[in-house]
């Protein structure tokens, strides 16, 4: 009772406090407004200004306050909630909430199952023996049988789907491709479809439909409308491309999609149904998740390993509801059709025998360029002939019915760049439809068969399982690594082409920081102006944004961002990522610029010289990032640092300068700021006399623009690093004149490098720097090694490739290189051990931070295998966590899956997709390994871990590439390593569990995806006076992430940005029992309904409207009142479709 008592006095204390402190703030600012409006002197533009700045400072405090009392509701709650689980109440009927404290993201492990019907994924690995015996015609199948009297009361309704899967690059690029193939389909396709309505055929690659559309007349433009009107032509999926499920983070997943079907939005006017997704390498469940909250209801998949397919075609399993691993309710259930054979192209896809199904690909007719590899070529289908070859493809049909719990019947008539030709349409449409006449005058065959889309596909099928009470199985999990045939694991694409991965990552960063600060420049202009600022190019910009957005977009093709197409398409794809981050850059310098400026009348853009410039640039689309070196004086240098993220957070901003002392202030208030001045090694052991290496601590708030201002300064004035260097038996000579450099000699060459913070400490050993083993300030200790180590690959025909990993050994084997140099840094702000090997610089980093960056050791490498011949590198952490056979990968940075290493499988199989996260744990720790790229990862031996860095294969791997990788560059890979205690009894869950990353691991990778963005502004007298650009009171709850605040296009004027934003959060679920100690800076909130409009506070929306991922406005829910909750739910994403004022 005294506690209660003593925290509502705490709470009416500060309640009281600021509500005077807000009083008071209001009589300084009516007086200051007063003295200003009535001061003669100075011109009235100056008044209002200031006048304006106190507004603004009112209005933050009143945002401040209001934000004071939410916190403090929210506590409140969170104590009654606490003293009731005291108490031995339940808090709530759900489970994992009453046992997480009524914190609505915080999941304790727990295992989800569904009923008697319901499939995971997980069982069906433990379950399946992999034997892989040679089943005859359906070779990796079983033989299927039916009575031929089994249609008799439901006859078998077959929909065929022509299709033509066009790659946005592959062995062309994506322009080659268009003007060879792509665009003689689609205007074959109007001329075709129009000849005869019973014709059909799906589209799903938007990236080519609007280049297309561009190249067409508005005749041709209507009769598309027409025929998408009539259902004859359907947009699939409708994103930019077919994409990737494996390596695309979601941010870049969900913005192909949205920019698809904005395309379709704006220009057809419909809403994409279904899905397909025919050439994926394997399929994640976070694709399903983004199709369904994008308005689809249903989807196909291919490319799943042929085990699995047998073993769900035995159970006719292939058709279920696809639910969230995390989600207890049928809320994210998608229905997923699973096709059932080797392709998608039609020998593998009328039935199980490919011999028998390719007489039916009419474009193999004698004389063609493409034939049946079975050697018997199809047949024009003649009156003589009509009755045998009907019989013979209905066999076909019954026999592939039989795999599913309907008679209605998806059958695809396609393949790669289909109907090409005008002769192909004519031959395919006219041999089938003789066919389907000839079933149609026969009705004791009881098939009805015609042309169908996938909606009309999915629309009788739902129709048929309401009619007979037929339900799907549901099921949870996702269908990596996928294997084709025999032991050939499509694991190496994971890795394939990091450089590409990484630059992926970079540019995606850039997009959304761009995106973000667009979006709140043209609200601050409509704030102040009433409308956009003549002088500032906003179209111009959007342009850029959405070229951005499109190359992005377009690199999550399924052989782009995988790694996977020929040397002059990799190319071709890099330089499109390169020129967009560069107009990027501009568009985000001409943002900032105009928000920093207190006297806005001082902007003026001028691209040939821009007021500010990138710390950090790219010289070429195949060559990292180099930092630019400033040059100081006495004047001082002004740096713009930008925080695209929604937490406040301290981070060290690094930029090379010209003088071993300078001084950093904080612009705003003089502040100076915590400085380490490093040497730039221009080889391992020999320091640049000219550049040197400024590092600062920023205290950066949300969203922030934050103004810091650089002077040169006596060497004595910042702290310089001091440098210890090791080599075992040869100790190096160091040249570099301005540090303090030692080489210790005797016992204390052989101690272990010991390096520390406030939390934690690490063991590195003396001979290779490597890590060794850490300590948390809680008394945690774990052996965490890394090691470094090669795979080969096979000797016979079958080798790795840029899909195929293949090793040569049972194990990888120890790298083993000349003892490296070990360079050792300490200063006040980081301190850092680097190990230089033959083929890689790793870097250990420690951050002397109070939050929560100082939590995680940074591992950075630097690796170049360019020397070798069928080598893949790896990095493996080695630690005593008892994991047993089970960690945890991230899938898309959205979620975690459970994984299992099965000693039945090769070690290929075990490999999996990791976008940014991977852990192992045990009862009482967790170490996670967070990633700034995508990668292979795996958890071959209990406590291991281990990361593909790069793989070099000389040869082609029979997939169809026709090349080896042997493009590899200089390649940086950056991580987090965090060691976390486990608290309150957590213990490893039986069955399939549901695990989610700490709120720490979210933030950290959070970090880490989105560093702060640093500018340069110009080194003289003349810049204007600049102030911060503070939009946002407060961080966001940490468990809400903003995923993009993207400006859409104005629906009148084409190409413009238009008033209204995507607003997109993420509501992350977290795992609980790893509770960092201290706590984090940021709230959280008990309730899963939340103010959107409080959390953006003093932002204020005009309107707010719940929408569907893609922002179709049919998906537009009711404006809902600007104070109303509204629910995001723990792991949901939510859309919302805002004007801000």
């Amino acid at each position: 009772m005294k506690t209660n008592q003593l925290l509502i006095l705490l709470v009416g204390g500060a309640f009281c406090l600021a509500m005077m402190s807000l009083y008071r703030m209001l009589e300084l600012t009516s007086g200051a407004g007063l003295q200003h409006l009535q001061t003669p002197a100075g011109p009235a533009d100056s008044d209002l200004s200031r006048l304006q700045q106190q507004i603004d400072k009112l209005e933050r405090l009143l945002s401040d306050n209001n934000r004071l009392v939410a916190t403090l509701r929210d506590y409140m709650s969170l104590r009654r909630a606490s003293w009731v689980n005291e108490g031995g109440a339940n808090v709530s009927s759900g489970s994992a909430q009453s046992r997480s404290g009524a914190l609505p993201g915080c999941r304790l492990a727990e295992e989800m199952k569904d009923g008697a019907d319901g499939v995971q994924l997980l069982d069906v690995y433990e379950l399946l023996p992999f034997d892989n015996p040679d089943a005859g015609a359906w070779k990796q199948g079983f033989e299927i049988s039916y009575h031929s009297n089994e249609w008799d009361e439901q006859p078998l309704e077959l929909i065929l789907v022509p299709h033509s899967h066009n790659d946005p690059g592959w062995l062309k690029t994506f322009d080659h491709y268009y003007q060879d193939q792509t665009r003689h389909i689609l205007n074959n396709m109007l001329i075709k479809l129009t000849e005869d309505s019973r014709r059909k055929m799906i589209w799903s690659e938007i990236s080519f439909f609007s280049k297309w559309w561009n190249d067409i007349d508005e005749q041709k433009r209507e009769m598309v409308k027409r025929l998408v009107g009539a259902g004859q032509l359907e947009l699939v999926t409708g994103g930019w491309v077919m994409a990737d499920e494996a390596n695309s983070h979601y941010f870049a997943l969900l913005d192909q999609l949205l920019e698809g079907h904005q395309w379709i939005q704006r220009h057809l006017g419909v809403k994409p149904r279904s899905g397909w997704a025919v050439d994926p390498f394997g399929h994640s469940p976070s694709m399903a998740y983004l199709l369904k909250g994008a308005g689809l209801r249903d989807m196909v998949i291919q490319r799943v390993h042929y085990a699995v397919k047998k073993h769900f075609a035995r159970q006719q399993t292939l058709e279920f509801l696809w639910r969230q691993s995390w989600d207890s309710s049928p809320r994210s259930d998608i229905t997923c059709h699973m096709m059932p054979f080797y392709s998608y192209d039609v020998p593998h896809t009328c039935g199980p025998n490919p011999a028998v199904c390719c007489q039916f690909d009419f474009h193999r007719l004698r004389g063609g360029r493409v034939s049946c590899p079975w050697r018997t070529p199809p047949q024009p289908i003649t009156e003589q002939n009509v009755k045998e070859r009907a019989l013979l493809l209905l066999d076909q049909y019954r026999q592939k019915s039989r795999l599913f719990r309907s008679s209605v019947l998806l059958v695809p008539l396609g393949d790669d760049f289909r109907f090409v030709e005008s002769s192909e349409w004519d031959a395919q449409f006219g041999n089938y439809q003789a066919l389907f006449d000839y079933f149609d005058q026969h009705p004791e065959l009881h098939i009805k068969a015609r042309f169908g889309t996938l909606s009309d596909y999915f629309g009788a099928l739902h129709r048929r399982l309401n009619a007979t009470g037929t339900t799907l199985p549901t099921l949870r999990g996702d269908f990596f690594t996928y294997a084709d045939r025999d032991d050939h694991y499509w694991s190496g694409y994971f890795t394939s082409r990091p450089f590409y991965k990484r630059l992926d990552r970079t540019l995606e960063a850039t997009l959304r920081a761009t995106e973000i600060l667009f979006s709140l420049t043209l609200a601050e202009m409509r704030r102040l102006r009433g409308s956009l600022v003549e002088d500032f190019p906003a179209r111009e910009h959007f342009r850029r944004l959405t070229a951005g957005r499109r190359n992005l977009a377009l690199f999550q093709h399924h052989d782009a961002v995988t790694g996977t197409a020929r040397d002059p398409v990799v190319v071709d794809y890099g330089t499109r990522l390169f020129r967009s981050i560069l107009n990027l850059h501009q568009v985000l310098h001409s943002s900032a610029h105009w928000l920093l400026l207190l006297d806005k009348n001082q902007y003026h853009y001028d691209q040939s010289k821009p007021f500010m410039q990138m710390d950090e640039v790219m010289s070429a689309q195949d060559a990292l990032p180099r930092k630019t070196p400033l040059t100081l004086s006495d004047e001082p240098r002004s740096l713009i640092v930008f925080n695209p993220t929604e937490q406040r957070r301290s981070s060290v901003v690094g930029v090379v300068v010209d003088s071993p002392g300078a001084h950093v202030v904080d612009a705003e208030t003089g502040r100076p700021m915590m400085t380490q001045i490093s040497a730039v090694w221009a080889e391992p052991s020999r320091a640049s006399t000219k550049q040197f290496q400024l590092d600062f601590v920023a205290e950066l708030p949300p969203l922030s623009l934050v103004v810091y201002h650089v002077t040169r300064a006596s060497v004595d004035s910042a702290h310089q690093s001091l440098y210890t260097f090791y080599r075992r038996g040869d100790p190096p000579a160091v040249q570099s004149e301005h540090f303090q450099v030692s080489s210790p000699e005797g016992p204390e060459a052989h101690a272990p490098l010991l390096l520390s913070n406030k939390h934690v400490q690490i063991w590195s050993s003396p001979d290779t720097g490597l890590l060794q083993k850490l300590q948390l300030s809680s008394g945690l200790v774990r052996r965490v090694q890394v090691q470094f180590l090669w795979y080969g690959t096979r000797t016979h025909p079958e080798r790795s490739g840029a899909y195929l990993f293949l090793p040569g050994e049972k194990e990888a084997q120890p790298y083993s290189s000349d003892p490296p140099l070990v360079r050792v840094s300490r200063g006040p702000v980081f301190s850092d051990i680097t190990s230089c090997f033959r083929h890689v610089t790793h870097t250990l980093r420690l951050l002397h931070l109070d939050g929560h960056a100082g939590k995680s050791l940074q591992l950075s490498n630097t690796v170049d295998i360019r020397s070798e011949v069928n080598r893949e590198l790896v990095m493996r952490l080695v630690s005593d966590v008892a994991n047993g056979n089970r960690f945890h990968s991230d899938l898309n940075g959205f979620q975690m899956q459970q994984r299992r290493t099965l000693p039945k499988l090769p070690l290929q199989a075990n490999f999996y997709p990791m976008s940014s996260a991977a852990f192992l744990q045990d009862a009482a720790s967790r170490v996670s390994l967070l990633a700034a790229q995508s990668q292979a990862v795996a958890a071959l031996r209990p406590g291991e871990l281990e990361v593909v860095l790069d793989r070099r294969l000389q040869q082609d791997d029979n997939r169809g590439l026709g090349q080896g990788v042997t493009d590899n560059k200089l390649t940086a890979s950056l991580y987090h390593l965090l060691l976390e205690d486990r608290r309150g009894g957590a213990q490893e869950v039986g069955g399939a569990s549901v695990e989610h990353l700490s709120l720490l691991a979210h933030l950290t990778s959070l970090s880490l995806s989105h560093p702060p963005i640093t500018m340069v502004a110009p080194g003289d007298s003349q810049v204007p006076k600049l102030r911060p650009f503070l939009p946002l009171r407060s961080s966001l709850p940490c468990d809400i992430h903003l995923v993009n605040l993207r400006t859409l296009e104005d629906s009148q004027e084409a190409e413009s940005p238009s008033q209204e934003v995507a607003l997109l959060l993420h509501r992350k679920g977290f795992e609980c029992s790893s509770a960092p100690d201290p706590g984090l800076q940021c709230t959280l909130s008990v309730h899963e309904e939340v103010n959107v409009a409080d959390l953006f506070s003093p932002l204020r929306f005009r309107s707010l409207r719940r929408s569907g991922l893609t922002l179709l406005r049919q998906d537009d829910e009711p404006e809902s009142a600007r104070q109303q909750p509204t629910h995001l739910r723990p792991m949901e994403i939510s859309a919302f479709r805002v004007e801000l004022d």
